[in-house]
């Protein structure tokens, strides 16, 4: 099992998976040429790629989808309402639409697409099954639900939402009704509700932990790693591999 942040935030999100010998892209928010320089920097070969999912609409997170898809003759999975308010992003692609809540094969691994709440059509986090075990992802999602909290338990590694500081952006620049939006049940989750999160997720068999979507001025990656390994220590259960997903870099290949 691998994963990699490629990269996370507001101007592009695209996380590697490998599992089972599968290789996914989950989302695909920066340009074709980035995402292709970003895989080979980091020794993963894209031709390599079995398919991309697609967790919502928004740009950042499906900029490139058809492009990658077309050009490396790989096929998008995505819901039937995403593909729908993203068609232009998605024209002369191979597409496998699922429907959300529903577990689907693809190869030889299992997909759970779970509904996550967002400011979008049909958003979603996912679930990947193979015998190696689950790996789990969750971004864009202003609550965490109870389906939330179960389907992300038991997982090898989690990519995490932690968004922002409630404080630095009640203080920050940012006109008063995107704050609300972004505190909002439709908007992002902040450090304080992503540890709440990580709380009933941790346990011994979690060992690589991506701390994703940090928003560039209302957090700052050393609060993130400082308050989440001090919580995972006061847990006594698990010390998972921690890692920033950087806007600007991909990650570390995490193998397991």
């Amino acid at each position: 099992m691998k994963i990699c942040s490629l990269a996370s935030g507001s101007k592009g999100n695209c996380l590697f998976i490998e599992t089972g010998g599968v290789r996914l892209l989950i989302d695909a928010g920066l340009s074709l040429k980035e995402i292709t320089t970003r895989l080979t920097d980091s020794a993963l070969d894209p031709e390599s790629i079995h398919a991309v999912l697609v967790t919502h609409e928004h740009i950042d997170h499906i900029r490139s989808a058809g492009s990658f898809a077309r050009r490396y003759k790989v096929p998008v999975l995505v819901s039937y309402a995403t593909r729908q308010a993203a068609e232009r992003y998605l024209q002369k692609t191979q597409l496998v639409e699922f429907e959300t809540g529903y577990s689907f094969s693809f190869r030889n691994i299992m997909i759970d697409p779970f509904p996550v709440s967002h400011d979008c059509c049909d958003p979603v986090g996912f679930v990947l099954e193979s015998r190696e075990g689950r790996t789990g992802s969750a971004t864009d999602l202003g609550i965490v639900t109870r389906l939330v909290r179960e389907k992300l338990k038991g997982c090898r590694t989690l990519n995490l939402e932690s968004n922002h500081d409630p404080e630095m952006l009640l203080n920050g620049p940012y006109p008063w009704n995107l704050k609300q939006r972004i505190k909002s049940r439709h908007g992002h989750l902040s450090n304080q509700e992503s540890l709440e999160l990580l709380h009933d997720l941790a346990h011994e068999g979690l060992e690589a932990l991506v701390m994703a979507h940090l928003s560039e001025v209302n957090n700052h990656p050393d609060k993130v790693v400082e308050t989440t390994t001090a919580f995972l220590r006061d847990q006594n259960c698990c010390a998972p591999q921690i890692v920033i997903g950087d806007q600007y870099q991909a990650g570390p290949v995490i193998e397991l």
